[in-house]
């Protein structure tokens, strides 16, 4: 398989961290995560988006070593199994994104994490 799935799926977790880290610094986009509720996230949620992108690096490794184009972890089967249990994961927070009481999050979010579940998909069938 060509890199550029995996790559696709680290770029677009990539975008993710970035939204977080504007969130943690208290940059008014928080109608687009956390429910919606808040423009500026209180202290817990930026604690959330703290842990999120780690997550979203956690992710983008395991996606590149499920590829082939890293070489981490002990043993492939870790990669494989991980892959498809982030997969599932990921199809599951559309969800969320869905019942969001915030417009914004649901006219951005659903389709970025659609996208990113796919994606994540096509690494898992690699």
């Amino acid at each position: 398989m060509t890199p550029a799935i995996p790559l696709a799926f680290r770029t677009v977790l990539g975008a993710l961290a970035v939204l977080q880290l504007l969130l943690i610094i208290g940059l008014p986009f928080g109608r687009f995560a956390w429910g919606g509720q808040n423009a500026v996230l209180p202290a817990k949620h930026r604690v959330g988006s703290a842990v999120s992108i780690v997550v979203y690096a956690a992710f983008a490794l395991i996606a590149l070593e499920r590829a082939g184009l890293t070489s981490i972890l002990p043993a492939p089967v870790i990669a494989v199994v991980a892959m498809w249990v982030i997969a599932a994961y990921l199809l599951l927070s559309v969800l969320p994104n869905l019942a969001s009481k915030s417009k914004y999050e649901r006219r951005v979010m659903v389709p970025v994490s659609l996208v990113l579940a796919a994606l994540a998909f096509l690494v898992a069938l690699i």
